[in-house]
């Protein structure tokens, strides 16, 4: 049975509205966050952003995104986890809902998982003619991860890779973002982007608490199923301190300017949910203050980067 606010046929009586909430919005915003963070380092080099690249770019930055969690969705109802998951806090666990409560059908929410990724495919082309060949490398890439997250063969999340894959497809946003505006590779980006990267890996990691059981359940392994919730607290505390430790190191070396210093500040949102976690790792129902203060810190910190290198 739905939740109350889990979305139903009635409420989402639209198709239209159906298939935009399967794209699961409210998410999108870490790649908004990331794409702005990549034209920003390319603005710190003194280039002049190219404004048709940088509106093609964040468009579809965020159908790869859309289509991946629809896949994802896709991916989790063939394998029996969301309908499995008793403990969820929906709207950040247990996927959107939207098979499991009878608002579209596996078949559909497949297809359009697909046709969202294959439209990305198809702007990658236009963005590498008018950019460089290299593009098309980090457009495939970013795209292999968003697919094998979930899907079999790879199932990333499934062996414990998940917050690898993330790490890398977020790092991948913020440096494709650049290589639109620079046509070329830099380590700029890669200086700015990791630390973010990190941080919405953590939104995922989090995120695996509360679907532990299910998760388990259906042979799902993810990394907090093979630590069990108390040792997987670690976990979220490493990526905190890689993340802004990384920034932190980058901005001692004079790489990334000194307001860069202002990005940490997102580290109080970040300790708040390391705190609520040790406390609760093991009561998903306790856990919704955490990942909103985790979502928050990647959002703050990206956006505070962001501005410190626009203003570099």
């Amino acid at each position: 049975m739905p939740v109350p606010c889990e979305p139903t046929r009635e409420a989402l009586a639209n198709p239209a509205l159906r298939y935009f909430a399967a794209t699961r919005p409210a998410f999108l915003s870490v790649t908004f966050v990331g794409v702005m963070l990549g034209l920003a380092s390319a603005a710190a080099s003194a280039i002049r952003l190219d404004p048709t690249g940088a509106t093609v770019t964040l468009l579809f930055a965020l159908v790869a995104h859309a289509g991946a969690n629809v896949i994802n969705d896709y991916y989790d109802a063939l394998s029996g986890c969301d309908a499995a998951n008793s403990e969820r806090v929906f709207p950040f666990t247990g996927g959107s809902r939207l098979i499991q409560n009878g608002v579209l059908s596996p078949s559909a929410t497949g297809r359009f998982g697909y046709a969202l990724l294959f439209a990305v495919a198809l702007a990658g082309l236009w963005l590498t003619a008018v950019s460089g060949s290299e593009l098309m490398l980090i457009g495939l890439a970013g795209l292999l991860v968003g697919w094998a997250y979930s899907a079999p063969p790879c199932r990333l999340q499934s062996r414990g890779l998940g917050e690898f894959g993330i790490t890398f497809a977020w790092l991948l946003v913020v440096v494709g973002a650049d290589f639109v505006q620079r046509h070329a590779f830099s380590f700029v980006p890669v200086a700015a982007g990791l630390g973010f990267a990190l941080l919405v890996a953590n939104v995922l990691y989090i995120n695996q608490f509360p679907d532990i059981s299910a998760d388990a359940k259906v042979g799902k392994r993810t990394l907090v199923v093979r630590l069990g919730a108390p040792a997987a607290r670690w976990g979220y505390l490493l990526l905190v301190l890689l993340a802004y430790g990384w920034v932190a190191a980058l901005t001692l070396a004079g790489i990334l300017p000194g307001l860069a210093w202002l990005s940490l500040l997102p580290m109080a949102a970040s300790g708040l949910a390391t705190r609520r976690l040790w406390a609760n790792a093991t009561r998903p129902r306790e856990l919704a203050p955490a990942i909103k203060l985790t979502i928050l810190a990647a959002v703050l910190h990206g956006l505070l980067l962001a501005g410190a290198l626009a203003v570099a």
